[in-house]
């Protein structure tokens, strides 16, 4: 930018205004850290472009505003150049759909003298709004993204995760019979924790693997397959053991659900979708039922993952099935040669493997 512009006592002006702004943002800042620093970064944005479409500083402009932020408040950090680009790029993002700024009012716990202003973008981190709308064109994806790391408290790098994978596409997909078997609000809580299909990515697997193979890959990795899951899952066990009128089975993966109370029988098919999987899971969801739940526990929810499946096939087979059941298809786009084969992993490694990962 041209010496001549800095000179200009309008530039001097916009300055010092804005140095006056930053030092009564400081102190605010102390009592509330990010969602002052938020309000700081969105009215400093919005004093950027309101000054830009009234001169014709350009982009040099916030180069040389850079310069003298950061030697004005040496203490305080975020007033790079490239920062001061996302802010504005942030505010643009929002504000170019007023009806999205609306919605996104404040619904988690505000008190009532808090405005308008107050709304669930400020409630997350800076650069977890950062790599929302870098990520992210659709504003309806992105609040739901902001909505979900507030409810789950995700870390930047899980939500980068979900994003990458796709959950928006993914999240409440699955074809199931929750509607007619879950009483409300059970029944959108159940059909919300599926995803159709699931990734998993991280798995590296023959690519004419059987259940049993892809069964000990996901234990092999279970802090990432709960991660796919979702929140709220915990891990009960692999191959779990159920006695009915003497005769033993096994469950491929058991869970229970924190959020919605009640286990979760998981079954893997390494094929696609069989009318007869249902029935199957239909036995094992109702013997849970009978022998593990408690008083206390919500009914138990069944959820098979296949490798490919007929809509219409699935939801024929649901039709009369009254155990709340989902059906989901897997990806993976890893795989080894078929000559090589996951081995069941030792106790020891799944305990590091559940220790190994803090998101």
């Amino acid at each position: 930018m041209k010496d001549s512009i800095i000179k200009t006592d309008d530039y001097k002006q916009f300055i010092q205004d804005v140095k006056q702004y930053l030092q009564t943002a400081q102190i605010k800042a102390a009592v509330s850290v990010n969602r002052e620093l938020l309000n700081l970064y969105w009215n400093l944005a919005k004093r950027i472009i309101e000054k830009q479409k009234q001169t014709s500083w350009g982009d040099g402009f916030i180069k040389q505003m850079s310069i003298d932020l950061q030697a004005e408040f040496p203490q305080m950090k975020g007033f790079s150049k490239r920062n001061l680009e996302l802010m504005r790029q942030w505010y643009r993002y929002w504000l170019s759909d007023h009806v999205i700024v609306q919605q996104l009012a404040t619904q988690l716990h505000q008190s009532s003298n808090h405005s308008n202003d107050t709304n669930l973008i400020f409630q997350i981190p800076w650069w977890h709004n950062v790599v929302i709308i870098t990520k992210i064109k659709n504003k309806d994806e992105a609040l739901f993204y902001v909505q979900k790391t507030i409810q789950n408290n995700w870390s930047r790098a899980v939500l980068t995760h979900h994003i990458e994978s796709g959950l928006y596409a993914r999240y409440g997909k699955a074809i199931s019979n929750f509607e007619i078997t879950l009483p409300e609000p059970n029944s959108d809580l159940a059909r919300q924790i599926i995803k159709d299909p699931y990734n998993f990515d991280f798995l590296t697997i023959r690519e004419k693997h059987d259940e049993k193979e892809l069964e000990d890959a996901l234990v092999n990795h279970v802090t990432k397959f709960l991660l796919e899951l979702g929140a709220g899952f915990a891990y009960v066990g692999r191959q779990h053991k159920i006695e009915v009128g003497g005769d033993e089975f096994f469950i491929d993966l058991l869970f229970y659900h924190i959020k919605l109370h009640c286990y979760v029988v998981i079954e893997l098919k390494a094929v696609k979708f069989k009318p007869e999987f249902a029935g199957k899971l239909n036995f094992y969801v109702s013997a849970v039922d009978g022998i593990l739940k408690s008083e206390q526990d919500n009914p138990t929810i069944g959820i098979l993952i296949c490798k490919s499946k007929n809509n219409t096939v699935v939801e024929y087979a649901l039709k009369d099935i009254h155990k709340p059941i989902g059906v989901s298809e897997y990806i993976t786009t890893r795989s080894l040669p078929d000559e090589f084969k996951s081995s069941l992993p030792t106790i020891e490694e799944i305990e590091a493997e559940l220790g190994g990962e803090d998101e």
